[in-house]
């Protein structure tokens, strides 16, 4: 179930190389994100999220894909934009 609005949706080239690699579709990674499972976070970034969503400010996902690659997915604080990253891009 959606926490929250994705807005639009955005990949860098490099985070859809890796997906594809990986064999790991971008919606899967989404679909967690939404739903509130950061992935591989700490407690204190997961903590953080959970207050966005009450706040209203940006909120981040990391996952680590089959390959050992890892993924960042963020989503403005005004809900108006998701991107899937590489944590070299940000």
């Amino acid at each position: 179930m959606a926490q929250f609005p994705l807005g639009r949706i955005l990949a860098t080239p490099g985070c859809v190389a890796v997906l594809e690699v990986a064999a790991v579709s971008a919606r899967s990674l989404l679909d967690r994100h939404v739903s509130g499972d950061w992935g591989d976070l700490g407690v204190a970034d997961k903590l953080a999220n959970d207050m966005a969503l009450e706040y209203g400010t940006r909120l981040l996902s990391a996952y680590t894909l089959p390959t050992g690659a890892r993924v960042w997915i963020i989503t403005e604080c005004d809900r108006s934009a998701t991107t899937l990253l590489l944590p070299s891009e940000y």
